[in-house]
């Protein structure tokens, strides 16, 4: 396509042209064309008019192009020039970005960037705007075209409900709104109240009509909670609206369960299968075991088992308890709670691997050589009796050395074949060069009172990994029988990063005078360029930057692999009890390898469906556990106002300097208003703030100093500003940058010695 459009001309008898030519016509117009623009494009007559009212009927029919506004045509999939748009969210600039209210389109949706727009109301995610569209540039790598969008009106705010945290007062009460954008706190009346207590969790519809002072609201529903840590997961669970009650009719099948009958499947009952989790962990879903092979054609190699709770024994297609954990899509994990997908009877009880008991368990048989490649694998339903539950680290200090009285008698029969089987994985994962990029994960201590009593990073030992190995290859499995069986399943799949992100990932490396290979790109190239940074006072930014250039795992029923594990087929196999889209494959592969009756394969539009549904309930989840560790860090550090701390930026935008505290991992914004006086421009492309005047750079990496100004636990915000600016906050007007300048920019003082080292070290 090359913009390049047929001019008008005088009507007169010509040739009538090929249906290529009039679906190049529409698709190369820079707009929706109609019959009356075709025809004088082509100096049709009468009679020709007649016979393109037909072709163009049949185009539209067979998709060839799509119908616009009024009566004209457009290339299938391009937005109107005038259309209205849900505003959805943010991107990594912080600009608000949205998708058309109606896209009943085979492709992708298009994404739509918002230019802001100060002569119109401000508008933000949750609200639905009529919106001139443009369209930028050709289609993105994933299909989807990119349109800026440029507001006529606003049609409707934001949703009108809040959730938040109630306080108590002799009229009624107020609510603290969990929403940062939020600009004020909301009153209640005393006959609207619902009778909540003050630091309860509520839903609150914000009353339609002006009112004087605080805008006034009605409690809808309440969700408990008693002020402080304990309301802190309550809220993030309220956000995401995740479902936290079962139906009456799934707890009671739940309860009603009993033991699965064990006759017909492979008995491995003295077979000295483990499972190794968290010490917190109160399900046990896999268990693992490892011998050397007895095949004398593979010297070296390992023959193991992955034995997974039979989760669709007790959970039906269709029933109850599968509607229930269907809605939910998965569990959700936070510091104190645990919202399950399954009710508690079974992800606790018969589908947990207990130690000494038998349980029914779906079972992989997997050999592999001594570099780790899978030489075959057999699925199995299967009857086990676990030898032992341990725990990661007492698994790894037994290895060590120090074996206690329940892994002593473990050591030759269970540990050491597994760490041996381990090593050949290992050797695999390094062969397939898979994507290193290990992020330390923090979490929040809570006390016995519910207090945050600290934070702390999870401890990663070679069990841990070792866990991971052995999952990831059951998994691997799974995704090969089905391809080969070419039955519906549900892949998770992993894109390479989009022409977009690499560009700008190469831009950005060019400038550090590291170099990104052009063409097919691989996870060992990444590599290669965290390596050389490591050794550079970069390596933390290089390290971030590559990390936003991933595509995000999403689940779906066409296989394009794992780009970040380097593996061509890879199916979820190993967590039914948290991940419904495991029971997914499960069923799928119980229904193909006719290893029961209670199988099935949906039908590939509900396949997509069901991926779509996954992705976004996994999405929802982990959303939901950021925003509570937000919450749980803003409530540690809240009696640390004032407080100075090292840290690290890890984003820069219109709204400011977004940081990560190096003691806590705890992330805060520092507005723009909080930085060194100048007026600071986004580099997009290196991920940095530089100052107009002082040409002063704060960039993605960079170690900083701040002081917390601000602390809001309802909302999980902290404020920081930066140190070494030669002013204090309270010294500085905080209006808008820009105008300050403008105004000011005659009385700049000069700068101080640690702006000059700054500003020296920065160019």
């Amino acid at each position: 396509m090359n913009g390049t459009v047929a001019k008008p001309s005088k009507l007169g008898s010509q040739p009538f042209p090929a249906r290529a030519e009039i679906v190049r016509f529409i698709l190369e117009s820079p707009g929706p064309v109609g019959k009356r623009e075709i025809a004088r494009a082509f100096k049709l007559d009468s009679v020709q008019k007649m016979k393109l009212k037909g072709i163009l009927r049949e185009l539209e029919a067979d998709g060839s192009v799509q119908k616009g506004k009024g009566k004209s045509l457009a290339e299938p999939g391009t937005l109107p020039n005038v259309s209205v748009i849900d505003l959805t969210g943010l991107d990594d600039m912080g600009d608000v970005i949205g998708r058309p209210v109606i896209w009943d389109h085979d492709t992708p949706v298009p994404v739509i960037r918002m230019v802001r727009d100060r002569t119109k109301a401000a508008v933000g995610p949750g609200d639905k705007v009529l919106a001139r569209m443009t369209l930028k540039g050709p289609k993105r790598s994933d299909g989807s075209s990119l349109y800026e969008g440029r507001v006529i009106k606003r049609l409707a705010q934001r949703a009108r409900e809040v959730i938040g945290i109630f306080e108590g007062s002799s009229e009624g009460g107020r609510i603290i709104p969990s929403d940062r954008k939020a600009k004020s706190e909301l009153k209640v009346t005393k006959g609207d109240t619902l009778d909540a207590q003050a630091g309860e969790v509520v839903r609150a519809r914000v009353n339609a009509g002006k009112s004087y002072g605080l805008p006034s609201a009605t409690v809808i529903e309440r969700f408990g909670g008693e002020g402080g840590a304990k309301s802190v997961s309550l809220l993030a669970i309220a956000e995401a609206d995740i479902p936290v009650a079962f139906s009456e009719d799934a707890l009671a099948a739940a309860s009603k369960a009993t033991a699965a009958p064990l006759g017909g499947r492979e008995d491995l009952r003295t077979i000295p299968l483990v499972t190794i989790d968290g010490a917190d962990a109160r399900d046990f879903d896999d268990a693992v075991f490892a011998e050397a092979d007895s095949d004398p054609r593979n010297p070296d190699g390992f023959h193991l088992i992955v034995a997974i709770a039979d989760v669709s024994w007790y959970v039906q297609p269709g029933q109850p308890l599968d509607s229930d954990a269907k809605e939910r899509g998965n569990s959700v994990y936070f510091p104190d709670r645990v919202v399950p997908m399954l009710p508690e009877a079974l992800s606790n009880g018969w589908c947990s691997l207990v130690p000494l008991e038998d349980r029914p368990t779906f079972a992989v048989h997997l050999w592999i050589n001594g570099d780790g490649t899978l030489l075959r694998h057999k699925f199995a339903r299967a009857a086990i009796r676990s030898a032992a539950r341990l725990t990661y680290i007492q698994v790894q200090t037994a290895m060590d050395g120090k074996p206690d009285d329940t892994t002593a008698p473990l050591m030759d029969a269970a540990i050491r074949p597994l760490y041996a089987a381990y090593g050949a994985l290992l050797r695999g994962r390094r062969a397939r060069g898979v994507l290193e990029l290990e992020m330390p994960e923090r979490t929040a201590i809570i006390g016995p009172e519910g207090s945050v009593t600290g934070v702390e990073v999870r401890e990663r030992v070679d069990s841990h990994k070792l866990i991971e190995e052995f999952m990831i290859l059951a998994n691997v499995a799974a995704g090969t029988e089905l391809e080969k069986r070419q039955v519906g399943g549900l892949y998770r799949i992993h894109d390479r990063p989009s022409e977009e992100k690499l560009s700008a990932l190469r831009d950005f490396l060019s400038s550090m005078d590291m170099h990104l290979a052009a063409g097919n790109i691989r996870p060992r190239q990444f590599n290669a360029i965290i390596q050389k940074a490591s050794e550079t006072p970069h390596a933390r930014m290089v390290n971030e930057i590559i990390l936003r250039s991933q595509a995000q795992a999403v689940y779906a029923p066409g296989n394009i692999g794992h780009f970040g594990l380097a593996l061509r087929t890879y199916a979820h196999f190993t967590s039914p009890i948290r991940r419904y889209s495991d029971l997914v494959v499960h069923r799928a592969l119980i229904e193909t390898l006719k290893l029961g009756d209670d199988g099935s394969v949906l039908e590939p539009d509900d396949l997509v469906r069901m991926g779509e549904h996954l992705s976004v309930t996994e999405r929802r989840a982990s959303g939901a556990e950021r925003s509570a560790m937000d919450r749980f860090m803003s409530l540690f550090l809240a009696d640390r106002i004032g407080g100075i701390f090292d840290a690290h930026i890890n984003g820069a935008t219109r709204a400011g300097l977004f940081v990560t505290l190096d003691e806590t991992g705890a992330d805060g914004l520092i507005p723009m208003s909080r930085l060194p006086r100048d007026f600071y421009d986004v580099d997009a492309a290196r991920h940095r703030l530089v100052g107009r005047d002082s040409g002063q750079a704060f960039q993605v990496g960079q170690d900083v100093e701040v002081r917390l100004v601000e602390a809001a636990p309802v909302s999980g915000g902290l404020i920081f500003e930066i140190m070494g600016s030669g002013e204090s906050a309270a010294q500085r007007p905080h209006g808008n940058n820009a105008a300050r300048i403008k105004k000011h920019k005659k009385s700049h003082k000069k700068p101080s010695k640690t702006q000059k080292k700054l500003r020296q070290t920065k160019r």
